[in-house]
């Protein structure tokens, strides 16, 4: 009989909130996150804004020890201990003591860049001849593994501990990855997750490739608008998202709070052929994966009540609704209700799936979905697609049973998660 997984902490750092709680009054309320930062307009940065989470040195002395914030300079991972710790601290789970790891919980928390910052600094320390003043943790900090080895060694886990990367689907795939080494009996608890670095040295090839909008310098909250006729483009963004999966059977054991179920999800890549390219997805692996991610759960496409898309607010979002019309076999009235957080955050790169899974399970355990931000224009092509029914314009309290949440990534690269609503 198929090993049933349950989601039993979620922990966030997003860039319009820090923390489970007043990351659900944010989603409610239609809180932007999106700032203008000065430093990006000294660097002649077209696109002058970003999301970024609201960390303080309060939040910081949080976390991380005097010891360890000595030479931190590495905003992923900072954001990634954060969601992590959070997220396992809201499981109820212990930490485990020094005399041995705990064998049955693993960790697979992905990064796209990390510790940008801190190679930089490394780099003008080195070119100087001052190498010795590098300091012992900048090759934890800079290494991509560095984020799930400083997971491991806080909580002290002793079943895989890694990293993934696979651009925007890294959060997604991280989900998948750990819900499959539980069904497989190799884990009973997997904190999974994503975070992402922020600042112009991670945002400036995104601006130099010129699809990032420069026209809402002065009115930032308005620049992300997933599924609009007046989107010019993806805001970016950073933070970390973080769940704890854990086996039916351990959470049940001791007791643990239930947020959501997985039934299941699908990866794969659309070759970089047919259309795909590094920055296009391939419309038909696209939907091949959809229907994967339904046949791995064992749900008819009419089962799916909402949709958290990846919608990132270019020419892609019309495409990527006629996909799901597609694959699902329903438009019009019969369209699932979709949203995209992006217009609250931005797109937050490796560190999107991981917080807009986050968002997903938040709705599913209380039955409300967020509003569409800055779709007030829906897109024509869109529109011409699925119902206004479908694209809620103020957050709506509804039952939502079953959720799909999609990622596609550069490398044409592709991730869907199919959430339940847990029952007994």
């Amino acid at each position: 009989m198929k090993r049933r997984v349950v989601i039993t902490g979620l922990g966030v750092a997003a860039p319009n909130a820090i923390g489970i709680d007043k990351f659900e009054k944010a989603l409610r309320n239609g809180v932007s996150g999106i700032k203008f930062h000065q430093v990006l307009k000294d660097l002649n940065f077209s696109c002058q804004i970003g999301g970024k989470p609201p960390v303080n040195q309060e939040i910081v002395d949080q976390y991380f020890t005097p010891l360890q914030q000595k030479g931190l300079n590495s905003s992923g991972l900072l954001y990634g201990v954060i969601a992590g710790v959070d997220a396992w601290k809201d499981a109820m789970l212990p930490v485990s003591s020094e005399e041995g790891p705990d064998w049955n919980s693993g960790i697979i928390f992905g990064t796209g860049i990390l510790g940008v910052d801190k190679f930089r600094e490394a780099i003008h320390l080195i070119d100087a001849g001052k190498t010795r003043r590098l300091g012992s943790t900048s090759v934890i900090q800079t290494m991509a593994s560095g984020i799930s080895a400083y997971l491991g060694g806080m909580l002290g886990c002793g079943n895989q501990v890694t990293t993934n990367s696979s651009a925007c689907t890294t959060g997604t795939e991280a989900i998948i990855m750990g819900y499959d080494r539980i069904l497989s009996g190799k884990a009973e608890r997997m904190l999974v997750g994503s975070c992402s670095d922020d600042g112009p040295y991670v945002w400036g090839g995104f601006d130099a490739m010129r699809i990032l909008p420069g026209n809402y310098n002065n009115n930032p909250e308005a620049a992300s608008r997933p599924m609009s006729a007046t989107a010019t483009g993806f805001v970016p963004g950073s933070g970390a998202g973080a769940l704890v999966l854990e086996s039916l059977e351990s959470a049940l054991a001791r007791g643990a709070i239930i947020y959501a179920e997985v039934l299941g999800g699908a990866v794969n890549s659309g070759g970089q052929r047919s259309g795909g390219s590094m920055t296009a997805a391939n419309n038909d692996a696209v939907q091949r994966c959809i229907t994967d991610a339904l046949n791995s759960s064992g749900i008819e496409p009419n089962k799916i009540d909402y949709i958290n898309g990846h919608l990132t607010a270019t020419t892609r979002d019309a495409t990527e609704i006629k996909n799901w019309t597609t694959a699902l076999g329903r438009s019009g009235k019969d369209f699932p209700i979709i949203n995209s957080l992006k217009g609250m955050t931005g797109h937050c790169l490796s560190a999107s799936g991981s917080i807009e899974s986050v968002a997903t399970i938040l709705q599913i355990k209380n039955q409300f979905v967020f509003e569409n931000m800055n779709c007030e224009d829906t897109h024509a092509e869109i529109a011409g697609l699925i119902s206004p029914q479908s694209i809620p314009k103020q957050t709506i309290e509804t039952e939502i049973n079953i959720a799909a949440k999609a990622s596609f990534g550069f490398g044409d690269v592709n991730a869907v998660t199919i959430f339940k609503r847990y029952n007994n």
